[in-house]
């Protein structure tokens, strides 16, 4: 979720690219911070009141709006702890929902599968005996998306839906919209709908595009660990986890910005594949000749994240990465045996409720 930054991109020694990023202190145009309400107040004679819950500046953390921009709070008080129930409450019902979704979309997936496997024979012995036409677009996009991995097939979507949030970033009357719900903090009037909506949001194209490389990068590694359905819900819960871990440590230090950014589920992805490769082998992009292993760069990953969060270092959200990243080694260290590895039950039930609908025949009551 980190803003803008000086970016370190590594790679797999194997081909795949790892980044570490982290932000710099570039602000918005002073035309978008009057659009969204931010214009600097200017300084009244007498001295601020100690009582007043305003900070001086926005924290940068995972912020886009930067520290020299005040955000006016709709509340009369501090925001207390009180108000990150219902963000709670929303991370464990979207996380349960989530892997509740996957199981039936791999369910789903399984029985399609199945029932299309002639068709699908049919489909490849039509393609061989039809006369090839030249020139199509149409076949070539068909042959580039045959050509991808399941992973990448799997994160064109996220990176489809970055790219969709970018564009409305840059259309001015949507502005006041999307700092309202594609932003997240936790002093603001919409709490849990921004938690999800602000991990697919960036507003430097940088920024975005370095975001997106990165997934684009682990994403074959990730999918292949864990499968489409299971990576899909690991990515969505750790964008609202990592974003109620950020909550939790504004409200503790009384630091409230605004944030956005998807290096928050990222760095769960990174997580992941560091915990369970992790002698594989990692390199600066521009300078290949340093290699070190992929559970070292986690190591210094979490112990920067750590060290930031402790010190109140301002670069970036040092607790929404530390969150995404936790939770990353937590599942596939215990995570997937707790929840995925668990799912028998619910899959059971769908089966059960899909047999009753389709009254017991047909394709809908095939096991």
């Amino acid at each position: 979720m980190a803003w803008r930054s000086c970016s370190v991109l590594c790679r797999l020694t194997g081909g795949e690219p790892f980044l570490c990023s982290v932000r710099g202190g570039s602000r918005w145009p002073d035309s978008f911070q009057q659009r969204c309400g931010f214009k600097k107040a200017a300084r009244k004679p007498e001295p601020k009141k100690p009582e007043d819950p305003v900070p001086a500046h926005t924290e940068p953390s995972e912020a886009v709006v930067q520290n020299q921009v005040p955000i006016q709070t709709p509340f009369n008080s501090a925001p207390t702890f009180s108000r990150l129930v219902r963000p709670f409450l929303f991370t464990v019902g979207f996380t349960g929902c989530s892997f509740g979704s996957a199981a039936i979309w791999q369910y789903e997936s399984l029985k399609s599968r199945v029932q299309g496997y002639f068709s699908e024979l049919r489909a490849d012995w039509l393609e061989k005996v039809r006369p090839q036409k030249r020139g199509d677009v149409r076949k070539e996009i068909n042959q580039w998306w045959n050509s991808l991995t399941e992973g990448q097939k799997t994160v064109t979507g996220i990176i489809a839906a970055n790219a969709l949030v970018f564009c409305c970033w840059r259309v001015p009357s949507l502005q006041r919209f999307m700092v309202r719900y594609f932003t997240s903090n936790p002093a603001s009037k919409s709490l849990c709908s921004p938690m999800l909506l602000s991990t697919f949001s960036h507003f430097s194209f940088f920024h975005m595009a370095a975001n997106m490389y990165v997934l684009w990068s682990f994403s074959s590694s990730a999918v292949s660990m864990l499968g489409r359905e299971q990576f899909m819900a690991v990515y969505l819960s750790a964008g609202v986890i990592s974003t109620f871990v950020s909550y939790v440590c504004k409200m503790a230090t009384g630091r409230f910005g605004l944030s956005l950014g998807a290096s928050g589920a990222i760095m769960t992805v990174l997580a992941a594949v560091c915990t369970k490769i992790p002698e594989a082998k990692l390199a600066i992009i521009f300078l290949p000749m340093f290699t070190f292993t992929a559970s070292n760069a986690l190591k210094a990953i979490v112990a920067m994240d750590t060290a930031g969060l402790v010190l109140g270092w301002k670069f970036f959200d040092h607790a929404a990465h530390l969150g995404g990243a936790l939770f990353g080694i937590w599942y596939i260290l215990f995570g997937h045996e707790l929840i995925w590895k668990n799912r028998e039950p619910f899959v059971k039930l769908w089966h059960e409720l899909r047999t009753r609908s389709s009254g017991g025949g047909g394709p809908g009551g095939a096991a």
